[in-house]
């Protein structure tokens, strides 16, 4: 791709344990990443999600799909290794994208998962 660059995005957002929730949380998540870093879904190259293993009411690929989204994506989910003291009703998501080779990628925490990397909420951190 002619002046881009492969970058890879990370974002997490915490959800209830509902299929309904999960869904919402994923899709707001992923269209805040695209949105925040003016990326189209045809830049997205792939996306893999982690997951804590009390979220079990829905697979956030499935969620997303069924949201409209990622239609054409390579999607894969984790379950998260478990730490004493991580971040409960957690989805992660690392995304690779191609951006202009001068972006500086915009990382998304939402939904109480800010506290994971208050220094990743600003472009180039």
């Amino acid at each position: 791709m002619n002046g881009k660059k492969l970058f890879a995005v990370r974002g997490a957002t915490q959800c209830l344990n509902t299929g309904e929730d999960i869904g919402r949380q994923v899709t707001a998540l992923y269209r805040e990443v695209l949105a925040r870093n003016s990326l189209d879904e045809s830049g997205v190259v792939s996306l893999v999600f982690s997951v804590t293993e009390d979220l079990d009411a829905k697979n956030p690929a499935a969620a997303l799909r069924g949201g409209g989204f990622a239609a054409d994506t390579a999607l894969f989910v984790v379950q998260e290794a478990r730490f004493r003291e991580g971040l409960e009703r957690t989805v992660r998501l690392l995304l690779h994208c191609y951006l202009d080779e001068d972006a500086r990628p915009f990382h998304v925490y939402r939904n109480g998962a800010e506290v994971l990397r208050p220094d990743r909420g600003a472009p180039g951190a």
